[in-house]
């Protein structure tokens, strides 16, 4: 279908979760994509708890939905739009509820042969006794993104062990964290769009991991896209995120990230997660393997509005 230049977008951004300042750096993007592709009434919004009514004199045909982290992408937006009969980019209500729970994603996405890292819930509390498995491990907080509140425990961090309870980390922060093994080898991302995944990228740092601060500082990180791995490799990845996507309902874009443990081969590949709000920043992962298959940045945000106009 062709989209009707005149129609009136919404790009909603910003809120108030811990990846505000990279939802507004997305949010931008889009605004300035679409203006660049002829659309003549698109309207940045910056939400606060008044969005509802906000929305409700807008009265947009369509939202693109550029949030990150709660509530924009755990379903409590998408619920609230669907409620209102706004059409909106992105994933739904129960594919953002799940997807944002890592231990949810892991109990949905394990039974379909999609390969995860082992983990558990912990208490937060249970750190100071004793560590939950044998380090190397990570500690995330269950329903955040963008690497927000990671840690990385091992012999030779300055945590203490057991963890100290003045040590700055996410157990500081959350009560409840999910505790995975750690795979050691390379960062990797695979991007779907509709149903094809795009490419694999292989992130690329001097020192230290792919957290928060490397994702979103230009030169922190090296891109490599399309990363130099065996064709087997990429193969595998490329299908494990087409499979994450379908099985978790994904709608439009998704992100899927990886680790993989080359001195394993096939069986060092682990799926991490699959983010249904992937970044749109200039720096983001999307839109640069998009544009590695041909897909502008503008030619994608018209993509996901159109596609949010079909369903």
């Amino acid at each position: 279908m062709s989209v009707d230049k005149d129609i009136h977008i919404v790009v909603l951004m910003g809120g108030w979760s811990a990846e505000r300042d990279v939802s507004l750096s997305s949010g931008e993007g889009v605004v300035k994509a679409l203006r660049e592709r002829g659309f003549s009434n698109v309207t940045p919004v910056d939400m606060d708890r008044k969005v509802a009514t906000v929305l409700t004199g807008l009265r947009p045909d369509v939202v693109f939905n550029a949030l990150h982290g709660t509530p924009g992408e755990d379903g409590s937006v998408q619920g609230m739009l669907d409620l209102m009969d706004i059409p909106y980019t992105h994933s739904g209500v129960t594919t953002s509820a799940v997807a944002i729970d890592k231990q949810l994603t892991k109990a949905v996405l394990e039974p379909h042969g999609i390969p995860m890292p082992p983990g558990k819930i912990v208490e937060s509390e249970s750190l100071y006794d004793g560590d939950p498995m044998p380090r190397p491990f990570v500690l995330k907080p269950v329903d955040e993104g963008s690497s927000v509140g990671v840690a990385i425990v091992t012999e030779e961090s300055n945590y203490g062990s057991p963890i100290a309870r003045d040590a700055k980390g996410p157990w500081q922060d959350f009560d409840r964290l999910l505790a995975e093994e750690f795979i050691a080898g390379h960062e990797l991302t695979v991007a779907v769009l509709g149903d094809e995944a795009l490419e694999v990228t292989e992130l690329k740092i001097e020192s230290g991991w792919y957290d928060y601060e490397h994702k979103y500082t230009d030169g922190q990180t090296v891109h490599e896209c399309p990363a130099d791995v065996p064709p087997e490799i990429a193969e595998a990845m490329k299908n494990y995120a087409l499979e994450a996507h379908r099985v978790l309902g994904c709608k439009g874009c998704s992100r899927s990230d990886f680790r993989w443990d080359d001195t394993r081969g096939l069986n060092g590949l682990f799926l991490l997660e699959t983010n249904t709000q992937p970044g749109m920043t200039p720096l983001s992962l999307v839109p640069e393997q998009a544009k590695a298959r041909g897909i502008s940045y503008g030619e994608l945000c018209e993509r996901l509005i159109e596609e949010a106009l079909a369903r």
